[in-house]
């Protein structure tokens, strides 16, 4: 991690303000400046942890913020300390600390004995730049506090980064979510993230959560998500081009000279635009982009040299050949419309459980046309498997969305995301 002085910038400096404002320090909205405000709240923090405040954040404030970044801390147990007790100094519940630590005994606890113990407050921030550094650290602390979470790889990216899956359930219905082909949509990755925490939280300690009952789902479906499918360019739009990037020079000239990625790049680090690389309609994709003067790599549309081209693609199709979904949902930004269907290959209960998906969020049901209708993961796992498969398109307005809208479109998606890991036509 860089050291973070007065007057720099950052998505790293929005994870700092936002995690100084959870635990109250920091009383503005986090905006990634490191201005008088963000200098008085490091001061602050550093003064109450018995640092040195000089309003840097070096290696041991990092250090000291570490386990409130990643939600939990470890405690040893001594004399006379119960779980409620320890809840009470964490703000936390006792069955979210048992569900931490498979085995314990509530009334057993072993003098010495090291535990992990939740925070009472949420790990996933809502609130910032989601990047893939954030994203990598919140799975660390999910899967902490949620030992019964399934954490995996489905693949690498271009740039060798993992393309994490996380597992909620063990039941027999298999469904499979995804966030992020496009990297100007990465608001689509806390939406997944900040389900994953809420389904989590409300399974390990026996609560309802959107009228449902979690137990009952994690009996009866399996939910694999991965929520971040193009992480190099993720990476690209919210941290900028790196100069060590293998691909430095190429990139600028394909974003048409601009070292700016932040408000037009989708595509990955070679320029290929992921949902238009699944070999699902894959020619008529590359002539459409070719009579809109797209031939080669670019911030969108360019479908790559060949069908599953890209590594990220490539992944995702193993992972879900491996897993036999029985529906999928891919997740994109914006327009809130639920797209269903490829050329009519879709079964008769897709329409029917595509109604139900789009009632419950209130977005509208569609079919994509045009150059956005060929060659994206939904048309290839419905030509594929001839099973449900939905692009669901959240918020309204121009990529990127702003953070701000993150309420209302999660709003909106936890019932959906609910009602479709267990819907029946």
């Amino acid at each position: 991690m860089r050291t973070l002085r007065f007057n720099m910038s950052g998505t790293d400096v929005m994870e700092v303000q936002a995690t100084l404002q959870k635990l109250g320090y920091y009383g503005g909205e986090p905006d990634g400046i490191f201005g008088p405000q963000t200098l008085r709240s490091v001061r602050a923090f550093q003064a109450d942890f018995g640092l040195v405040p000089d309003g840097v954040i070096g290696p041991r404030t990092w250090q000291a913020l570490q386990r409130f970044l990643l939600g939990y801390d470890t405690y040893t147990i001594k004399r006379g300390d119960t779980l409620y007790g320890i809840s009470r100094v964490y703000g936390t519940t006792p069955a979210l600390i048992l569900a931490a630590n498979p085995g314990i005994m509530a009334d057993s606890l072993r003098i010495g004995q090291m535990i992990t113990v939740p925070y009472g407050f949420p790990v996933v921030d809502t609130n910032i730049d989601y990047t893939y550094d954030i994203m990598e650290r919140d799975i660390d602390g999910l899967k902490a506090r949620y030992p019964f979470l399934e954490v995996g790889s489905a693949g690498q990216s271009s740039l060798g980064r993992s393309l994490y899956y996380i597992r909620l359930g063990n039941g027999p219905n298999r469904v499979f979510y995804n966030g992020a082909h496009h990297s100007l949509e990465w608001i689509t990755v806390p939406v997944l993230m900040k389900f994953i925490e809420d389904f989590s939280s409300a399974y390990a300690q026996g609560m309802m959560i959107g009228g449902y009952n979690p137990s009952e789902i994690w009996e009866a479906s399996s939910i694999y998500i991965v929520p971040m499918v193009n992480p190099d360019g993720v990476d690209l739009v919210l941290n900028g081009l790196s100069p060590d990037n293998p691909n430095y020079s190429l990139l600028i000239r394909w974003n048409n000279g601009s070292s700016d990625f932040s408000r037009t790049w989708q595509a990955n680090n070679n320029g290929v635009d992921l949902n238009h690389n699944y070999n699902a309609g894959w020619e008529e994709s590359r002539q459409a982009a070719a009579a809109a003067g797209i031939t080669g790599p670019g911030p969108t549309r360019y479908s790559g040299p060949y069908p599953e081209s890209e590594p990220e693609v490539q992944s995702i199709v193993s992972f879900t050949r491996g897993h036999d979904f029985g529906l999928v949902l891919a997740y994109h930004s914006q327009g809130e419309v639920i797209y269903w269907n490829f050329q009519n290959l879709a079964p008769p209960e897709a329409l029917t459980i595509g109604r139900a998906l789009a009632n419950v969020s209130g977005y509208a049901l569609s079919e994509a046309v045009g150059i956005a209708s060929y060659a994206g993961y939904k048309d290839w796992f419905t030509q594929e498997f001839r099973r449900p498969g939905y692009t669901v398109e959240v918020g309204i307005g121009t990529n990127p969305l702003p953070i701000s809208q993150f309420d209302s479109v999660y709003s909106d998606n936890l019932p959906l995301l609910l009602l479709a890991s267990i819907i029946r036509a």
